[in-house]
C-alpha cells in the first residue's frame, strides 16, 4: 500500500533529479497510480502534463524504494483499486 493519496498527482509534472516532491517507481505490474502524459487537460487523476519550469508536483524516477509506484497508459489514467 503506497503511503501518498495518488489520486491528488497530477497537472503539470516536472521530472527532477534533485529536491522531488515524490520519488516513483516505474513498473509494468501492480502499480498505485496509472498515468497518461497529456498536452492538454490534466485535470484528473493520473493525467500529467510534462513541462520543465513551475511545475505542480516535481518527479524523481527511481528503481527501488520509491514513495509509489506508477504505470504509464495510454487509457482509463488514474488510482488503481486494490482489494
Amino acid at each position: 500500500m503506497s503511503k501518498v493519496n495518488v489520486s491528488k498527482i497530477f497537472g503539470k509534472i516536472q521530472y527532477v533529479d534533485a529536491f522531488p516532491d515524490y520519488r516513483v517507481e516505474v513498473v509494468n505490474a501492480f502499480p498505485d497510480l496509472k498515468v497518461k502524459e497529456v498536452s492538454a487537460f490534466p485535470n484528473a487523476p493520473g493525467k500529467w502534463k510534462i513541462v520543465t519550469a513551475f511545475p505542480d508536483f516535481k518527479i524523481k524516477k527511481v528503481k527501488a524504494f520509491g514513495d509509489f509506484k506508477i504505470k504509464f497508459v495510454s487509457a482509463f489514467p488514474g488510482p488503481v483499486k486494490k482489494s
